[in-house]
């Protein structure tokens, strides 16, 4: 079991990289505003002419992202008040701490992607042509609403309330991805991008929570 589950972690972060490096030399073309380059230009271009842009989505989008920030924020929180009610870090639940971790890798990957660019924005945004790839809404909404589900069902298992919360989390988690997906401000590729990521994560995630 544990060599399978190292498999697959390895196996998910092979096609993660493999993925970025199609999106970034396949059937490359200027198709962004200011003649950016675009990997899997016709498909993406396809697409884009189906989902333009549409600001009340992308703003909506926004507003769910600092949702998910809260929620980064709420066990940050956790740790803190763990840290201080046992008076030492080795106290604090060992889940809370590969919690904090994860966001770690989780916001270099997003610092990472800012300075190795792979496409730029559909649109151009408050005068600024972005970076887009991977959809950095989608890394987190995906990493930070999975990886809570996953850890909410290992510290709060006797919580009357867990099961909803979870649900909570799962929803806006797809509202997130779902909004990014046809607001426009997003390649299809990116969006595709932050979903294969995210899930080589999590795995990764949760092969570490659950390792004795």
């Amino acid at each position: 079991m544990k060599l399978k589950k190292n498999v697959t972690c390895i196996g998910l972060f092979i096609i993660s990289v493999i993925y970025i490096l199609l999106v970034k030399f396949v059937d490359v073309s200027s198709i962004g505003p200011k003649n950016s380059s675009v990997g899997f230009s016709h498909i993406n271009k396809l697409f884009n002419n189906i989902f333009s842009y549409n600001p009340t989505i992308y703003k909506i989008t926004e507003i769910l992202g600092y949702l998910a920030l809260l929620i980064v924020a709420i066990y940050g929180l956790i740790g803190v008040y763990q840290l201080i009610k046992r008076k030492s870090i080795k106290k604090v639940d060992r889940e809370i701490i590969l919690l904090g971790i994860f966001y770690v890798v989780v916001i270099c990957l997003y610092v990472l992607f800012e300075k190795v660019i792979i496409n730029y924005r559909p649109v151009i945004l408050e005068g600024v042509l972005e970076a887009s790839f991977p959809s950095s809404h989608t890394l987190l909404a995906i990493c930070v609403c999975g990886s809570g589900v996953l850890v909410n069902n290992k510290i709060f298992k006797d919580f009357k309330y867990t099961n909803i919360i979870n649900k909570i989390f799962i929803a806006l988690l797809v509202l997130i991805v779902i909004g990014r997906l046809i607001s426009g401000v997003h390649w299809l590729s990116d969006i595709l991008g932050g979903v294969i990521i995210s899930i080589t994560l999590l795995y990764t995630f949760n092969y570490f929570l659950n390792k004795k």
